[in-house]
């Protein structure tokens, strides 16, 4: 009797056991998934192996007239990549140069975005007279990144004028006669 008992006890539990298996599926199930993105915020001039470039003046040849600028030069291209953060939902680059040459104006003036990017580009302001102090260049910066090297993000047009020429704030008065100055354009992305 006593096997039996044992028998049915064991079927009873089995039974049970492989109820509560079949209980546990059902005709959908579902796991996480943990996903990260990063903050970005890079910025580059392109092409990186020529983007140190060379302007200057030509003298008159004729008395009595100015010093006369060299050509403008557009052959760097700004790029970045950005993903903004929940605090600040866009972002800028700012311009500045490190030193100020007296009597001349350093121009600076960015393209529409063109190019392989994606995402919410950011919006070119008019030409800039470079300063020591940061100006907002491209603005509503989101999202975004605008491809890389030549042909991608905002072309750069840089030109030079000697003072007292429109917009400027360079004063003629000033120059001075020097083989050579460098100065140091600086571009940053920043949060708004």
């Amino acid at each position: 009797m006593k096997k039996f008992n044992l028998s049915i006890a064991v079927c009873f539990i089995t039974a049970a056991f492989s109820g509560g298996l079949h209980a546990q599926d059902t005709n959908t199930d579902n796991h996480t998934i943990t996903i990260s993105v990063p903050e970005v915020a890079l910025v580059d001039i392109e092409p990186a192996a020529t983007k140190n470039i060379t302007l200057g003046f030509t003298a008159p040849t004729e008395a009595g007239n100015p010093v006369t600028a060299s050509a403008s030069n557009n052959t760097l291209w700004l790029n970045y990549s950005s993903i903004k953060s929940v605090a600040d939902p866009t972002r800028n680059v700012s311009v500045k140069v490190n030193a100020l040459i007296p009597g001349i104006d350093i121009h600076v003036t960015a393209a529409a975005a063109t190019g392989s990017g994606g995402g919410t580009l950011g919006t070119p302001a008019a030409q800039i007279t470079l300063s020591a102090a940061d100006q907002t260049i491209i603005s509503g910066i989101g999202s975004a990144y605008t491809g890389n090297g030549t042909n991608n993000g905002h072309n750069l047009t840089y030109a030079l004028a000697a003072g007292s020429g429109p917009g400027g704030v360079a004063v003629y008065a000033d120059l001075q006669a020097t083989p050579t100055t460098v100065a140091t354009v600086t571009y940053t992305i920043s949060d708004n």
